[in-house]
């Protein structure tokens, strides 16, 4: 006993697609993925921490974690209602990139300068150490 379903002619142009697709807002495991991947960057040798040295992990879980969510909420506010996401998706990528680039080199520049002034106030001290010795 077979049955037989007549199919239903459809016209293309009145059926509407069932199917929606939408890239954002990214699911928590990918929001953790991509927190997970800056740490590794952060903590790694690659190219960049050749110029500006790594970040100790656990640091860098803080970093990656703040960096994440500022760029996640930035990318929240320009969302709008007919996005499909992509946009709103390179938006956020880019924003995580600006702000890791800025981090470390804010972070370099930190070490540094710091570096540069324990061996000023060194110098100074010997300075005035030799100054007193020669009075």
């Amino acid at each position: 006993m077979s049955e037989t379903t007549e199919a239903q002619p459809t016209n293309p142009a009145t059926t509407k697609p069932t199917v929606s697709f939408s890239i954002w807002p990214p699911s928590q495991r990918t929001r953790d993925a991509v927190t997970k991947r800056l740490i590794e960057t952060l903590s790694s040798p690659s190219v960049l921490s050749k110029r500006y040295g790594t970040v100790p992990e656990e640091e860098a879980g803080v970093i990656a974690s703040k960096i994440e969510g500022e760029a996640f909420e930035t990318a929240s506010g320009s969302a709008g209602p007919d996005d499909d996401g992509i946009e709103i998706l390179q938006g956020y990528s880019k924003e995580i990139s600006k702000r890791m680039l800025e981090t470390v080199k804010a972070r370099s520049a930190g070490s540094d300068a710091q570096a540069q002034a324990g061996s000023g106030v060194t110098e100074g001290a010997e300075g005035v150490d030799a100054n007193a010795e020669a009075n």
